[in-house]
């Protein structure tokens, strides 16, 4: 096992929208297989066919795309496979490590019933598991595993250590449905094997049932993969993450506004660690993660620490990529594209902009001077920045500016000059240039934005908002 290439899957089933719990499942098994030049497989367990839908397996998809996991192949529909994993189950038969069951549900639930009352084990133990073939009814019937009934089964898991349990609390579980339908419990172990998984990644929640697959690998004859075993997550209280807590699928994360790579990381980060590394690239992540990584606590969600990944994230992302995330979340939140003039525009303001973003819709918000167009609408707060002497400055100014050098640093020294003739300080020149600008009382240096803006729409927009002064002073007065 540890000389075979490594291959890794995630097996989600179809039943609604994807929980960020299976995307960060997902992300470790494609870490680990990508990093060490493996594989990562895709199969969609979609044999519950009454609750499997073509719209949530449309989501998965979706969602790993968004996270930017690609894996190998196609993806495999368990589905399709069910005549496979029932000449698993007839082959077991034929070995003695299965039997025909011809037990009803009301004899089961009776003898149940009994055991309950007298104090002892509900765990069943049919009485056709050493029945002779000859013995057998004509009848329905189902395929049960032949459990071992002493000693004990030994997990040795990569993240929980070694892992006991007692044969004796392991039942003869059901193989085969008594339609011909195999239960998941067969479906998983023959995909994984057939499909060569040599490293299964997934919930600890599933850790009781290494146990019982163990028994097919062993009937069977097939190497047991590796397992790795990782916490849940939690919400903030400590309890099983919910809907409760927020957002629990991963699109709600995407039309939030969070970018992939941002999410990558902090995914990452949940229930993983690399020394006291929090933001990382996904190179990084590649060359870093291992299973020795991974804590056995359960990990939190805390909304803070993503808005503070992401924010990092953002700004250190490149201009094209960020335009690429906006119209990904864009896409994601059902809002329409950008145009042209604003993607130009956008792309123009995002080094001004990004430094102090949190999550995408931030570029917006703070990008907003560069993407709203004349008239500006002007906040009352703001516009009482537009006093008669602000306005006879910026009067002033206008053709200083007009002959100046569009450069940030010679528009500032220009209308320092400006305001020092008056013997006043810059602070009495930005306010009103903020409003004349943007229309409002917060938004990036003045000097920044008319770099952004240029010559013309900047003069446009002093000469406008000085204008709508004058007539609101006339028509107060």
């Amino acid at each position: 096992m540890n000389d075979a290439p490594i291959v890794t899957r995630i097996a989600p089933s179809p039943t609604g929208f994807m929980h960020v719990g299976t995307a960060r499942t997902a992300l470790f098994n494609w870490l680990y297989a990508r990093g060490r030049g493996g594989k990562f497989l895709l199969r969609v367990e979609d044999t519950d066919r009454a609750r499997s839908t073509p719209e949530a397996t449309e989501a998965i998809l979706k969602g790993l795309r968004w996270l930017g996991l690609d894996w190998d192949g196609d993806a495999v529909s368990q589905a399709e496979r069910a005549d496979r994993h029932a000449e698993v189950a007839r082959a077991m038969v034929d070995s003695g490590a299965a039997y025909k069951c011809f037990a009803t549900q009301d004899e089961i639930e009776t003898f149940r019933e009994t055991a309950r009352s007298e104090g002892r084990s509900t765990l069943y133990r049919s009485p056709w598991r050493d029945c002779a073939p000859e013995e057998h009814p004509d009848a329905p019937y189902v395929i049960r595993v032949k459990a071992p009934l002493e000693g004990e089964t030994v997990i040795a898991d990569e993240v929980q250590g070694d892992v006991r349990f007692r044969n004796d609390h392991l039942d003869d579980m059901v193989l085969l449905r008594s339609d011909g339908s195999p239960t998941y419990m067969l479906a998983v172990v023959v995909d994984d094997h057939d499909m060569g998984v040599t490293h299964v990644i997934r919930g600890d929640d599933h850790l009781n049932n290494a146990a019982r697959q163990g028994l097919i690998y062993d009937a069977m004859g097939w190497p047991r993969p590796v397992y790795a075993h990782i916490p849940l997550i939690h919400g903030e209280d400590g309890k099983k993450l919910s809907k409760r807590h927020g957002a629990t699928g991963l699109e709600e994360y995407a039309a939030m506004g969070y970018p992939a790579e941002a999410m990558r990381n902090y995914l990452a980060r949940l229930g993983w660690s690399h020394g006291d590394d929090e933001v990382f690239t996904t190179e990084q992540a590649l060359e870093w993660f291992d299973l020795s990584g991974i804590g056995r606590s359960p990990a939190r969600l805390d909304f803070k620490k993503l808005d503070n990944v992401s924010g990092q994230h953002i700004a250190m992302m490149e201009t094209g990529a960020l335009m690429a995330a906006v119209a990904a979340w864009r896409a994601a939140a059902n809002l329409p594209a950008l145009t042209a003039a604003e993607r130009d525009a956008l792309a123009r303001a995002l080094p001004l902009v990004k430094d102090r973003a949190k999550k995408l819709p931030d570029l917006i918000e703070k990008a907003h001077f560069a993407l709203t167009s004349r008239p500006i609408e002007i906040e009352p707060k703001a516009l009482k920045a537009l006093d008669p002497v602000s306005c006879g400055i910026l009067s002033e100014l206008t053709p200083q500016l007009q002959n100046a050098s569009w450069e940030r640093d010679m528009l500032e020294a220009v209308a320092g000059q400006v305001v020092e003739s008056h013997g006043l300080g810059l602070g009495k020149v930005a306010a009103p240039l903020r409003a004349a600008l943007a229309g409002r009382t917060a938004t990036p240096s003045v000097f920044d934005m008319m770099v952004v803006l240029g010559r013309d729409e900047t003069l446009a927009r002093i000469g406008e908002a000085v204008e709508t002064a004058a007539r609101q002073e006339a028509t107060e007065s």
